[in-house]
């Protein structure tokens, strides 16, 4: 599959650019007021107290922020932060060393945390709770438990994906709080901010035009940006106008609201194949050629949030408002839009 310039996952060129473009403190944190302003009391109470913060989940679509809100934390509370991803911890083991060497207040960051196994899971329960690590000792009937005291931390999790985090996990949680999509003013000012840091002289129209199809997250505004500032180098002496932009969103197959081949290639799927649905999900990732985890994580979010996919119990419906975007017409004498041509 081709790679995406506007998925909000991380990728590897993301890396180093995120970080340096990534807010250190909530004052520079632009948009999510509700959860930002909601965090800045829970931390000054905490800090207030002499405390560690409480447990704090993160959930939302990919893209919008929650590594940066961690680290944010870590700083706000004035601790390290130590950052790692439920994948990663195999074993009991391997938990049990990270565990025991965080310091008091200290952060720990684990990223898709809905993807830790059972067992390392059930052992967070009383590390969460009570601060203890339980370690077994010697095998068989003479074995036994002996709890390991721990200095009380910060677990910040994050996830794309609170439907697979069980109910005694997510109970464990003092803070929970779910990333929107940002609206276009805050998208246009995390814009030119980094347009600001990165030296790259664009101009309001541009920054507007970027801003609407960046689909309301950071990561993709940044990745576009970056694309275009190339653009303008080779094409324009290095300064980003109207035009530029125009002609590298075009290129790069981005669309006035942000949709790139793929986007289009699911709502063409559930249209043209299915007459708009309703439509399992399993059937649009068998006719479409992609993964059904990757539909329902990466393309649907933003899709429902345009109004151009419907979820409903009988399966995914495509509406009217996608069938305008795509410019498919509508039979007048059924009221139903006739189908298109695949691509």
């Amino acid at each position: 599959m081709r790679e995406r310039v506007v998925s909000g996952k991380l990728k590897e060129e993301d890396i180093g650019a995120d970080a340096s473009l990534r807010p250190r403190r909530l004052d520079e944190y632009i948009g999510q007021h509700r959860v930002k302003e909601n965090l800045r009391i829970c931390i000054q109470a905490a800090k207030a107290r002499g405390e560690a913060l409480d447990h704090v989940l993160l959930y939302g679509p990919p893209g919008l922020g929650k590594t940066t809100l961690a680290n944010i934390i870590a700083n706000e509370m004035e601790v390290q932060i130590r950052t790692t991803t439920g994948p990663t911890i195999e074993r009991v083991g391997d938990l049990g060393a990270i565990l025991s060497n965080l310091q008091s207040k200290q952060v720990l960051f684990i990223d898709e945390i809905h993807r830790l196994n059972h067992l390392i899971e059930e052992k967070l329960y009383p590390a969460m709770e009570d601060f203890v690590l339980d370690v077994l000792l010697g095998e068989g009937p003479s074995a036994r438990i002996i709890p390991l005291p721990l200095k009380n931390f910060t677990l910040v999790g994050a996830t794309t994906r609170l439907a697979l985090l069980t109910s005694p996990l997510r109970d464990r949680f003092g803070i929970v709080h779910r990333l929107e999509f940002y609206d276009q003013q805050s998208i246009e000012s995390i814009i030119r901010r980094s347009a600001r840091i990165m030296g790259v002289e664009i101009d309001e129209e541009s920054v507007q035009e970027l801003g609407s199809r960046a689909r309301g997250t950071p990561r993709v505004a940044n990745r576009l940006l970056r694309r275009m500032r190339d653009y303008a180098e080779v094409k324009a002496n290095g300064r980003i106008t109207r035009h530029v932009a125009e002609d590298a969103l075009e290129l790069l197959e981005v669309d006035r609201l942000g949709l790139d081949e793929m986007d289009r290639r699911v709502l063409h799927t559930v249209i043209d194949k299915f007459d708009g649905g309703p439509v399992g999900l399993e059937t649009i990732a068998a006719a479409s050629g992609e993964e059904s985890e990757t539909i329902m994580d990466v393309y649907e979010p933003y899709l429902l949030q345009l109004g151009f996919l419907q979820r409903t119990p009988r399966g995914r419906i495509a509406t009217r408002l996608a069938y305008e975007h795509l410019g498919i017409p509508v039979n007048r004498d059924k009221e139903q839009p006739q189908q298109s041509a695949l691509f």
